[in-house]
């Protein structure tokens, strides 16, 4: 429970002080598609913890991101890596975690639920 408290302040931190440290081109891309304010704080958490620990992430948010596009998801990850505080992250690894989370994202979403 501790490491997802961690978590949460790193994405708080992320969220809020991020902006400031990203490139122009991802900042560019985060501000035109309105990636910040499209997600709620839980699902954007969820989606944290799926990319950059081991967490899951509920059909919900699934939606949630899937509605925000591959552009705000692509951008959004590659602005963390580029935040001091993820600066010991292999950015290949991460790239690879968020396609791979990304894919799953869009097979939660394609499959039939279970109580259809």
């Amino acid at each position: 429970m501790a490491s997802l408290n961690v978590y949460s302040i790193l994405v708080v931190l992320f969220l809020t002080c991020g902006a400031g440290m990203a490139t122009k081109e991802n900042d560019q891309i985060i501000k035109e598609n309105n990636c910040e304010t499209e997600m709620g704080l839980p699902c954007v958490l969820e989606a944290f913890m799926s990319i950059f620990n081991t967490g899951s992430i509920s059909n919900k948010c699934c939606g949630e991101l899937v509605v925000l596009g591959k552009v705000c998801h692509s951008a959004l990850g590659k602005r963390t890596l580029e935040n001091p505080l993820f600066k010991d992250l292999n950015p290949t690894t991460i790239i690879a975690k968020s396609i791979q989370t990304w894919n799953n994202f869009l097979a939660l979403i394609d499959s039939p639920s279970p109580s259809a």
